[in-house]
């Protein structure tokens, strides 16, 4: 048994916290002692398995802003993270190995007093940065190179997918480091457990047998490029008689947290796209759906539409292609790893009209669905299962207990 901790800046919905929440429960399967220390948990914005206590969370230096005048959130991350970093030096068991991702700063500090630290790059911090002013190229350019030299202090580097691995490679040009690939999965056992109920009561809202589910699941952020779905349900109308548009409904579900400004902007920015393009009628918005709505949403959903451009993984693709459902993503970034374009989904390109081809596919042709969605479920099993993602994890705790060299 190996005591392990999760470091991670802000422990709410997306796909890096899915990532290290699976993580935690692939090592405490395995049967290690798991836990979480965070800067900010919300018990009303987390995932299920950590708001029924099943893996304990220890909130450190929320006190600390965010912000400062509504700038300088990356100095700010890292402040916080190394104050969180710091606070496992007065426990009375420290971890063995810490878990580590998104803010690699806190990794030195870790070092003076745990033994091995893991660091998990989901993409590099400075790419994520919008352009800016000159002044905040300068003040980019420290915490840019700090990124850099402290990822390279981890005794382990994970990415997410080849596709990250390359531009890690470019970005940290210093670094003689080849990070190894660890694929993200998901707690299969929970989706098998989970009681999935009719799409009326997950929406609270009345649709006839006849209705063409489209799911886009991802947070309420510009860079996931959620408008496209919108836009691709509008020109989806040119391509299919009255009669079978009629049908079509999008459900367009996300993480939003009102503190993010930029959820709270987003979410408003979209319903007005959905009436200037007039398909308001046929969309439902759902903001933070529980797991197990999400689940049972998923679970009724003809196809699910995946928007984001050049995405590092994607873990929402997984989750469709265990519940047998067909994807249309866009062709870039990690969905060229997960989906195999006209056998388990469509890759297409960045465009509302490629979007919607495919599209009127999945409504004319109904078989198409139930057929991509077994290719993609064999996929699964086969390249991203639970039990691969558990033990890759596992030989890798293992490796560093023992010594040996990892990277």
């Amino acid at each position: 048994m190996v005591r392990i901790a999760f470091l991670h800046p802000d422990l709410g919905i997306g796909g890096a916290e899915r990532l290290v929440v699976d993580a935690a429960l692939a090592l405490k399967n395995k049967g290690h002692k798991v836990s979480f220390i965070t800067s900010h948990h919300d018990p009303e914005h987390c995932f299920s398995e950590i708001k029924d206590g099943t893996i304990p969370v220890t909130v450190v230096g929320d006190w600390l802003p965010r912000s400062i005048f509504g700038k300088f959130f990356a100095l700010c991350a890292y402040v916080r993270m190394v104050y969180a970093a710091s606070y496992m030096f007065f426990l009375k068991d420290r971890p063995d190995v810490v878990f580590c991702d998104l803010v690699s700063v806190c990794i030195p500090v870790l070092r003076l007093y745990i033994p091995h630290v893991i660091y998990y790059c989901h993409h590099p911090d400075q790419l994520l940065s919008p352009p800016g002013s000159q002044w905040k190229s300068l003040y980019r350019v420290p915490l840019n190179y700090l990124e850099e030299i402290t990822t390279g202090q981890a005794d382990k580097i994970f990415v997410n997918s080849k596709y990250t691995g390359t531009v890690f490679r470019n970005t940290f040009t210093r670094l003689q480091v080849c990070p190894e690939v660890l694929y993200p999965s998901i707690n299969t056992e929970f989706f098998d457990k989970t009681r999935v109920v009719s799409l009326d009561r997950a929406l609270d809202k009345k649709f006839p047998d006849s209705t063409i589910v489209f799911l886009s699941i991802n947070r309420y952020e510009r860079k996931k490029n959620l408008n496209l779905a919108i836009e691709a349900l509008a020109e989806l109308k040119e391509l299919l008689p009255e009669k079978e548009y009629e049908k079509v409904h999008l459900i367009m579900a996300g993480g939003y947290d009102k503190r993010v400004e930029e959820n709270v902007e987003h979410y408003l920015e979209l319903t007005g796209l959905a009436d200037e393009l007039q398909v308001a009628d046929k969309i439902t918005f759902l903001r933070s759906p529980s797991d197990s709505d999400k689940l049972s949403i998923l679970s009724h959903c003809n196809a699910l539409i995946y928007t984001p451009p050049n995405e590092h993984f994607g873990i929402v693709p997984l989750e469709a292609m265990y519940m047998e459902k067909l994807v249309i993503a866009n062709n870039s970034g990690g969905p060229t790893e997960s989906i195999i374009d006209g056998v388990s989904g469509f890759l297409v390109d960045l465009s509302a009209k490629a979007f919607a081809q495919k599209m009127a596919i999945v409504v004319t042709d109904r078989a198409i669905g139930s057929r991509f969605g077994k290719a993609g479920k064999e996929r699964f099993v086969k390249t991203f299962s639970f039990a691969a993602f558990a033990n890759q994890l596992e030989e890798s705790i293992q490796n560093l207990m023992s010594g040996k060299k990892n990277n």
